[in-house]
């Protein structure tokens, strides 16, 4: 019994560990990437480390309030009302964002609360996320028929998808998609069905990349980003650059080159570049595996989970944070058009860091709560065995031939004899 509970505690570790490891190296290489950017724009080379340490504590508390919530609760915890309250919050900010945002890059995705700037389709992934896993639970148990399944889904998606979109921000609702896409696959939804909303989602895909410029120059740029190295291909360029220069044990922490202006986004959304350029092969490898362990954890916790919404949540929430580092790095090293999605755990960026440290703590609210439903389970087991063997010694006792060789039984025989 302790070898099952060590065995089943493993996934627990494993998930944590490895977000650790990428935390951790996170804040390394963001200090390292963006050490000479910040020294040159706000006169500290630590600004940017010091906002990312913030975040991190502000990410555990976010982690540690998650894990302790049982999604199995009544009344206001319960899990639909707890996922709606999150989508309609998150959706709310999207409202907001066109009416009093802040702009960057071309972009206007962000609410400044106090000093804190906060991006509403960061969360709006996670209030999709756990709507769509409450209406195929109720799917799954016949309380609403297909129609209703699919009216209900499509009218929680599109608000948000339409949202992100005017923000302007594809990679989000790539994001958005592919997630609830996913949850739909693990939720053994039709597989022609899913064929077909694939279908129709890379066509759709398809048509926002014509309708806008900078999406085509990001396509043009993946495609051959030689044909215009100082504009659509520049920034994919540099990042093979740095990946050249690293080779296999890299140039060392620290030493980048890349950095020093000539990379865009090098401490965000291309910092796997820096880590290629100073860490080399071995580092990304490194990187590739942490979130394959984190990726293995996440689905082991799942498949461990009897709870149908808790499954669903924590495969759900797995396989769109393995996800967005798959897009990131593929981004990175020009096997996909560029997305803007940040590596997760690794890139600098509040929004990102505090959504992504939530996520994993509503993973390991599952984990902990079967745990402690096995213990239940072992425990009622146990009592009736006990129950079991009891009658079975009331019998015994009773019929006299059956008595073990205890003395009580010996003297028994005697005193037949």
């Amino acid at each position: 019994m302790a070898r099952r509970a060590k065995a089943r505690s493993a996934p627990t570790y494993l998930l944590l560990g490895s977000s650790i490891v990428l935390l951790l190296g996170g804040l390394l290489m963001i200090y390292s990437a963006s050490s000479v950017s910040a020294y040159v724009k706000e006169g500290d080379s630590y600004f940017y480390l010091v906002k990312q340490a913030r975040y991190v504590a502000i990410g555990v508390l976010a982690l540690f309030v998650a894990s302790r919530w049982d999604f199995r609760a009544k009344g206001l915890l319960k899990a639909e009302l707890a996922a709606w309250a999150i989508w309609g919050v998150s959706f709310l900010g999207l409202i907001l964002v066109p009416l009093i945002g802040i702009e960057a890059g071309g972009a206007k995705r962000w609410l400044l609360i106090g000093q804190v700037s906060l991006q509403p389709s960061e969360y709006a992934k996670l209030g999709c996320l756990l709507v769509a896993a409450v209406l195929l639970v109720e799917y799954k148990r016949r309380d609403i028929d297909g129609k209703q399944f699919l009216i209900r889904l499509l009218g929680m998606l599109t608000p948000v998808v339409l949202l992100v979109m005017l923000q302007p921000d594809m990679g989000t609702t790539m994001s958005i998609l592919i997630a609830v896409f996913l949850l739909l696959w693990l939720g053994g939804i039709d597989w022609r069905v899913l064929a077909s909303t694939g279908i129709g989602g890379v066509a759709l895909a398809v048509l926002m990349i014509f309708v806008e410029g900078y999406r085509m120059d990001r396509l043009t740029g993946f495609l051959d980003p030689w044909a215009d190295p100082l504009r659509t291909g520049y920034q994919i360029i540099q990042a093979k650059y740095a990946f050249g220069s690293g080779g296999i044990t890299g140039v060392g922490l620290g030493l980048s080159r890349q950095k020093f202006a000539y990379l865009p986004a090098a401490h965000t959304d291309f910092i796997f570049a820096i880590i290629g350029e100073e860490a080399g092969l071995l580092g990304t490898l490194g990187v590739i595996v942490a979130f394959a362990a984190f990726t293995y954890a996440g689905i082991r916790i799942a498949l461990d989970c009897k709870d149908p919404f808790g499954r669903l949540m924590a495969g759900g929430l797995t396989a769109m944070i393995a996800t967005q580092a798959i897009m990131n790095m593929a981004a990175v090293t020009g096997l996909m058009p560029v997305t803007g999605i940040p590596l997760p755990l690794v890139s600098y960026g509040g929004s990102s860091l505090t959504f992504t440290m939530g996520c994993i703590g509503l993973i390991l609210a599952v984990s902990r709560h079967s745990k402690v439903a096995r213990r239940a389970r072992v425990r009622d087991i146990s009592e009736s065995k006990g129950y079991v063997r009891a009658s079975t010694d009331e019998r015994r006792r009773d019929r006299g031939p059956r008595l073990s060789g205890i003395d009580g039984g010996r003297a028994a025989s005697r005193k037949r004899a």
